[in-house]
């Protein structure tokens, strides 16, 4: 597993986005975190193919998968003591293949979400401890 630059994308803006090479195509990665997140007992609200989806419309895009996923029963309560983590909850994890063809695994670093919205403690910690795997 390789953590990469913020940058890898060219965007200098993705402070707080965890960036991790993939050892899998996109749907392979994309396979192993749902099975990886059912496992946990971890709802899977969404997956957005959004290659299909601008091929739908006559683009063209390299292949880009957005997971939308949480548990409900943990994020409700932060939700309600913390009313602001609500934009960056349910959790989301991209997995997108870049120019040179390598797959990229990002999603929002737990630490990132913590001090975003003054939360006490680290509750995504074993969250990206299990995409981690996903990706290698």
């Amino acid at each position: 597993m390789n953590q990469a630059a913020e940058t890898v994308f060219g965007s200098p803006n993705s402070a707080g986005i965890v960036e991790l090479a993939c050892s899998h195509s996109v749907a392979e990665t994309v396979e192993r975190i749902e099975s990886l997140l059912k496992a946990k007992g971890i709802k899977i609200f969404a997956r957005i193919d959004q290659l299909a989806e601008a091929r739908a419309v006559g683009l063209t895009l390299r292949p880009t998968v957005l997971l939308i996923f949480g548990d409900p029963k943990a994020g409700t309560p932060l939700m309600n003591r913390y009313s602001s983590i609500a934009i960056d909850l349910p959790l989301k994890a991209l997995v997108q293949e870049s120019a040179d063809g390598t797959v990229w695994l990002s999603y929002n670093s737990p630490e990132f979400l913590r001090q975003r919205h003054g939360l006490e403690t680290l509750p995504f910690a074993a969250i990206g401890i299990l995409l981690q795997a996903a990706a290698q």
